[in-house]
């Protein structure tokens, strides 16, 4: 099995070659990586508390997120597994729309239609996801086929869960990006556990990414806790798409430190032993060391970052949480330029069911017949 890629040692030393980025760029790197732990932490808290309803947490993760974010450009595409989130606000989609999603509340670019923690954007090619695991490596090696078609000079990073190598669209998808040659790059998040299956279980292959060469294309196994090997490994593969060469496989192994979900209980199939391993290898402190080594970041510097951190998100979630629940009638707003004779009687006897109940709002009211 092949050494995976690694730049910095669970220490913070370095063991590898250190990429020429400006200390701003470096420093950049840790507090995305922090603001993802903070709308994490927030997020779960608020989901605790009955005031949104669903939490797919990134914690233990936001190495990779954030490492295979960075070298992305505006006009390339993230197409996403489920924890990319995060990943997309590093690339642009703002801490407004990313809460008003959480809520499904009238700001709420998706107008309520998807569970919490569903994001997109379009103003930075991040296309909305759906919980069917695995249905977005085709989609978006389809789409990475008509930009080649068209002459884009853009990428798509399309990613996954250790779980999707299992599924179906991850194979065709894999096999169509080789043969058409796609300007695809496929990102495996290996955090361990697909929900309650160990990844020891999706494969007896020495690794995901050697999987790569039954479709004839390049895979490379990445420490998923140092962001500068995740952000090097995905610069190459970027690079290497862009200039026609294909698409290629990285596999980021990290852990996933809480559930699958709020919905989950992982002590029901992992041990403590197990979580305190890799707690130990966490990738912000291991940053973080690297950092203050580096005279980039001071002692303390950390909580100064976290404070304004969370003083930002608070101020998002405050006025997100006082915004208007989605009004009823986009239920049928969008499907024709004119909502049709039989789609108005259906939201009118929707509408007085839900008036009886008290669940409308001021314009939600009957169409005219």
């Amino acid at each position: 099995m092949a050494t995976a890629l690694q730049i910095l040692a669970p220490d913070g030393s370095v063991v590898g070659e250190t990429p020429g980025l400006p200390d701003a760029e470096l420093k950049d790197l840790f507090v995305s990586m922090m603001r993802i732990r903070c709308m994490d932490g927030r997020m779960l808290k608020l989901q605790r508390a009955g005031r949104i309803g669903f939490v797919g947490t990134a914690t233990g993760l936001e190495a990779t997120l954030v490492g295979a974010a960075a070298p992305l450009r505006r006009a390339d595409w993230l197409w996403s597994g489920l924890r990319e989130g995060g990943a997309a606000v590093t690339r642009g989609l703002p801490l407004s729309e990313y809460i008003a999603q959480m809520y499904c509340n009238a700001n709420d670019t998706a107008k309520g239609r998807q569970m919490c923690n569903h994001f997109q954007h379009k103003a930075t090619n991040y296309p909305s996801w759906s919980s069917v695991i695995g249905t977005q490596i085709p989609h978006g090696v389809g789409a990475a086929f008509a930009s080649k078609r068209r002459g884009d000079d853009v990428v798509h990073a399309i990613h996954f869960g250790d779980g999707a190598t299992s599924s179906n669209g991850f194979h065709s998808g894999m096999n169509f990006a080789a043969v058409w040659k796609v300007p695809a790059v496929f990102v495996c998040t290996d955090n361990g556990w697909a929900i309650s299956v160990a990844s020891s279980a999706q494969t007896a292959a020495e690794s995901f990414a050697v999987k790569a060469k039954a479709y004839g294309m390049p895979g490379r196994d990445v420490d998923g806790n140092d962001v500068l090997a995740c952000r090097q490994a995905m610069a190459e593969a970027i690079d290497a798409a862009r200039a026609g060469d294909g698409p290629s496989l990285i596999v980021l192994k990290t852990y996933r430190m809480l559930g699958h979900s709020s919905s989950d209980d992982p002590t029901k199939y992992r041990s403590d032993d197990e979580v305190a391993m890799w707690a130990a290898r966490d990738p912000i402190a291991r940053y973080e060391r690297f950092l203050i080594e580096r005279g980039i970041l001071s002692e303390g510097d950390r909580a100064s970052i976290e404070k304004d951190l969370l003083t930002e998100i608070d101020a998002v979630i405050h006025e997100q949480e006082a915004a208007a629940p989605m009004a009823l009638k986009t239920l049928v707003e969008d499907v024709y330029a004119e909502v049709p004779y039989h789609l108005r009687r259906q939201y009118n006897d929707f509408i007085s069911v839900a008036e009886k109940l008290g669940h409308a709002q001021p314009g939600d009211g009957a169409f005219p017949l």
